[in-house]
């Protein structure tokens, strides 16, 4: 099942689903970031280029399970 998370980005309201196994991780990057989900999504916005949100989002969370943290050392804490 899926769970739908809701955001503002660039000015436009948008949601996203994910299976929570998904949304658990990705909690986890905003954790050690230093970000809120709503900063976490925005950052994953910025650096997806034409990939869907939903895609990179997993995609993201995939790299993290796998142990890359490449992403929270990429931009400065926002």
């Amino acid at each position: 099942m899926l769970k739908k998370r809701s955001v503002s980005l660039s000015g436009h309201a948008t949601s996203v689903a994910l299976e929570p196994a998904f949304w658990a991780v990705l909690d986890e990057v905003a954790s050690a970031a230093g970000l809120s989900q709503a900063g976490l999504m925005k950052r994953i916005d910025e650096s997806r280029g034409r990939t869907p949100l939903a895609s990179a989002c997993r995609l993201l969370a995939l790299a993290w399970a796998a142990g890359d943290r490449s992403f929270v050392g990429s931009h400065p804490t926002d």
